[in-house]
């Protein structure tokens, strides 16, 4: 999966707060995320994050 810092994800499943769109802010073995709701930023396993990918935005794209 092309993802990369700057990209905003689309998830399956939403965050807490209720949102489900999340910003990458590291990307490597694991993402690091901040929920575009309320700010927390989580480290997720690579393999685990793109499992629950529903849809990638690219940051060139809007």
């Amino acid at each position: 999966m092309d993802v990369r810092v700057g990209d905003t994800l689309v998830m399956k499943k939403n965050h807490p707060c209720g949102e489900n769109r999340f910003e990458v802010l590291r990307s490597g073995m694991d993402f690091k995320l901040r929920c575009v709701g309320c700010g927390r930023q989580v480290m997720v396993a690579r393999s685990k994050c793109e499992k629950n990918i529903k849809k990638i935005i690219h940051q060139d794209e809007g």
